[in-house]
């Protein structure tokens, strides 16, 4: 049993809001540790402590874990967030998605895009064609779940990582479910940026760019953010895709390539 795995989810909320998510993929002696863990992260969150937090550890039978290689990683600098949204824009529009879809969700994310313009719990699934939003609860949306890095790939993607200056948990969690979300079929591309007010970098995904890291995609001290994940509605079964995204369990464990920092206007694509 201690070799088993079980997936640690962990949810806060903070007032009736999202506040905070974050998940492992472990073995059952880290278990307890790992659950703790998140839980104090949940109670020292840069928006507040949470009022309400639910923890979910599942055990999980061995052949339903498929292993898989994390995205390149490759990092763009923009001089503000409008030339960072900019240049989002051009990548989504690169991966097939329409500029009024990428648009019109770059503009949800910047007002919140739960209703009342809050933070949403999930993400939002958009037609990559007419920006339509296909996810039945705003508030909730759709998540990507049950993905980590093996233990020998997360020290590979740290010490790469550390040599460019960016080994800290947003990059490191973002990756990792950038990675999910993209190779779950029916997806074209994701957009994200972060509601930490203090954290203003963000990043355009997809299977051909891989993971394409913004240095600024809001201005700081801007509480909105999220992700929208983009789709090809046509002849899609939602509810395969969302399955999919949600009950899929992936553990990386291969690392791709992590390359240096770039300014937007030497980007070829």
């Amino acid at each position: 049993m201690s070799d088993d795995l079980f997936s640690v989810r962990m949810r806060a909320s903070q007032y009736g809001d999202h506040l905070s998510g974050a998940e492992r993929l472990v073995r059952a002696a880290q278990a307890e540790a790992v659950a703790a863990q998140l839980v104090g992260r949940a109670l020292h969150h840069e928006k507040g402590a949470a009022d309400r937090i639910q923890v979910t550890l599942e055990w999980l039978a061995p052949g339903e874990i498929d292993s898989a290689r994390l995205p390149d990683l490759r990092t763009i600098r923009v001089d503000d967030f409008r030339q960072g949204r900019c240049a989002a824009l051009q990548l989504l529009k690169k991966t097939g998605v329409a500029p009024r879809a990428a648009e019109a969700a770059m503009t949800s994310l910047a007002a919140g895009a739960a209703p009342g313009g809050r933070s949403m719990r999930g993400a939002m699934l958009v037609d990559a064609a007419s920006g339509a939003r296909l996810e039945k609860d705003q508030a909730r949306g759709v998540r990507a779940s049950r993905m980590d890095l093996s233990a020998s790939a997360e020290c590979v993607l740290r010490k790469g990582l550390a040599r460019l200056g960016l080994d800290n948990l947003h990059v490191r969690e973002a990756l990792v479910l950038a990675g999910k979300v993209i190779t779950t079929p029916g997806i074209i591309a994701e957009l994200c940026w972060s509601d930490d007010p203090s954290y203003i970098a963000g990043y355009v995904a997809s299977p051909q760019l891989g993971y394409v890291r913004l240095t600024h995609l809001k201005p700081v001290g801007e509480p909105c953010g999220g992700r929208a994940f983009f789709v090809r509605s046509e002849a899609l079964d939602l509810q395969k895709l969302i399955a999919h995204l949600e009950q899929r369990v992936v553990l990386f464990d291969q690392v791709g390539r992590l390359e240096g920092e770039i300014s937007w206007g030497d980007f070829d694509g």
